[in-house]
């Protein structure tokens, strides 16, 4: 029995509206001028170097901070000023494209960010960094959306899989290799390098975009729209991602809760969302479309989203940390363990883009999620003190193959069944809810490996009793070692400090191995949730809303 996907005509459209009721798309039969693998390449290219720049500056920021006569913790907020206006930004892609064009906008945001990677790189202080880094941030947060709209309407519906494929090995592909190029470029040249080699890369892309891309007829700027700016919805939007934002990035080094500093960024989160979602609901033209979450396969996707871009950022994290913090590696050895996954991404992203144009997405999600299930399973076993280099990088390989198949087949379903002036909004929400989910997942991760660490630590210390046979002669056999090299005196100190270290170090590594165990809860979860997509027919052809 088939059934249809309501399809809003325009964006304020009531939802009601069945898409087998709507009039047939007039640009239907509109193609580019140039090969859309062109545009493609050329707009993954700018947005490489954006998501690139998410995770290049973590290894480099002691350096930042010590170059700029600031303590770590000032350091950090290279990071999270950049975040927080990228956050901003992001949602609002597709009203600024349509007040504008989006090959305007997307040429504007190339320009900015290019202009801002200078600048940051030639910094003298902090503040202006940071400063410099918010403008870098306001540029970078309309390139990932508009680079994905862009790729949706160059192909054909049944064709878009395959270039969200090479989208996919720039979302992913790009965080993976960040902190390690990152680490190189800080150890043999200077921390200003990690801003200045997006100079080159921008004078490129401003160049292709500017001769290859082309806005579609049913992009229309319309710059009156600036007067009419959805001012208190910005206003909800910008105290929504600040105080969301500084809460995660800041949340750990200052207690959580605990902290009033966090509570009070905690409260402008509530707010700003609340407000925002109030707001939009009840305006005519709405800074961010709100009313797409009232579709349920949108709103199912964006959901699914979330949590792919946490896992995602969680693992980017979570095994370089591990192998920094218990095995002695240092960042730039650390971040080549990840490097072999990034390979493999190579291989499996377009075998999953080939894939969305013959399976249904939500098997194709469904598949993806329970290859992750294993995976972290699997992580959970090998995340251990005697894990090798080897070893590191094989586990980097199996956690990247599932991630194709969710990626690729959850973005292809967010368009199933919206109009295609719809995309701006599409593209920019679905990156947006990607982008929270990965720095809320990190924070949540990071707090559980501490969390589950303590509990551990606990339990073991329970075991180290005088009464304990095991535990005294542990200490008897080292105390024999160091009575003979540094004295009785100091013999059994010395032993009793190593045991300590060791109960330590075997704690983190079960902290790690739990939280690798709720990843795989998490996803069993998700398999259900892709279950609930509709069930799209991959051969539509340009009926992209056709679902049974």
């Amino acid at each position: 029995m088939q059934d249809t996907e309501s399809v809003p005509p325009s964006p304020n459209a009531p939802l009601s509206a069945p898409a087998a009721l709507a009039a047939p798309d007039p640009h239907a039969l509109w193609k580019p001028r140039v090969n859309p693998w062109l545009i493609a390449m050329t707009v993954a290219l700018a947005a490489f170097m954006e998501v690139l720049d998410t995770s290049i500056a973590n290894v480099a920021l002691p350096h930042i901070a010590g170059s700029l006569g600031a303590s770590v913790n000032e350091g950090t907020w290279v990071l999270t000023s950049y975040l927080v206006t990228n956050a901003i930004v992001l949602p609002m892609g597709g009203w600024i494209s349509s007040m504008m064009g989006r090959r305007n906008f997307f040429v504007l945001c190339i320009v900015i960010f290019t202009i801002a990677s200078f600048l940051c790189g030639a910094a003298p202080t902090l503040p202006m960094l940071l400063l410099f880094r918010i403008i870098q941030g306001a540029g970078g947060g309309g390139m990932q959306p508009m680079a994905q709209a862009i790729m949706a309407d160059s192909f054909e519906p049944q064709k878009r899989g395959q270039a969200f494929a090479l989208y996919g090995l720039v979302a992913v592909l790009a965080p993976s290799i960040g902190p390690t190029l990152g680490g190189w470029i800080t150890d043999n040249f200077s921390w200003r390098w990690i801003f200045f080699i997006n100079i080159p890369v921008g004078i490129l892309a401003f160049f292709l975009v500017t001769r290859l891309v082309e806005d579609p007829p049913w992009i229309r700027a319309e710059r009156a729209s600036l007067r009419q700016m959805d001012y208190i919805g910005f206003g909800f939007l910008t105290l929504a991602m600040g105080g969301l934002q500084i809460m995660l990035d800041k949340g750990e080094e200052n207690d959580w809760f605990a902290s009033g500093f966090i509570r009070l960024f905690a409260v402008l989160f509530v707010v700003g969302i609340i407000g925002l979602i109030v707001w939009e609901l009840r305006r005519k033209d709405p800074l961010i479309n709100i009313k797409l979450f009232g579709f349920k396969n949108f709103a199912i996707c964006c959901f699914l989203m979330a949590l792919v871009g946490g896992v995602l950022n969680a693992n980017t994290v979570l095994q370089p940390q591990f192998m920094q913090e218990l095995l002695g590696y240092n960042a730039t050895t650390a971040g080549l363990a990840l490097t072999a996954g990034g390979l493999a991404l190579v291989f499996v992203m377009p075998m999953a883009g080939y894939a969305t144009g013959k399976i249904a997405a939500r098997y194709l999600a469904m598949t993806g999620f329970t290859l992750l299930v294993l995976t972290f399973r699997y992580a959970a076993q090998i995340t251990n003190l005697d894990m090798t280099f080897a070893a590191a990088s094989w586990l980097r390989v199996i956690q990247m193959l599932p991630l194709p198949f969710c990626f690729i087949s959850i973005t292809t379903a967010a368009y199933v069944g919206m109009p295609r002036e719809q995309s701006n909004q599409v593209a920019g929400l679905i990156n947006f809810v990607r982008n929270i989910g990965g720095s809320i997942l990190i924070a949540v991760t990071d707090a559980q490996v501490t969390s589950r660490s303590l509990w551990h630590q606990q339990h073991l210390q329970a075991a180290m009793v005088p009464a304990s046979s095991a535990f005294q002669q542990h200490v008897q056999t080292m105390s024999g070692f160091f009575d003979g090299h540094f004295g009785p005196a100091n013999g059994t100190a010395m032993a009793l400090a190593l045991v300590y270290n060791q109960l330590n170090l075997q704690a983190q590594a079960q902290g790690y191995q739990d939280v690798y165990m709720e990843l795989s809860w998490a996803s069993m979860i998700l398999i259900g949730l892709a279950f609930m997509l509709s069930k799209n027919k991959p051969s539509a052809g340009a009926s992209s809303s056709a679902m049974h």
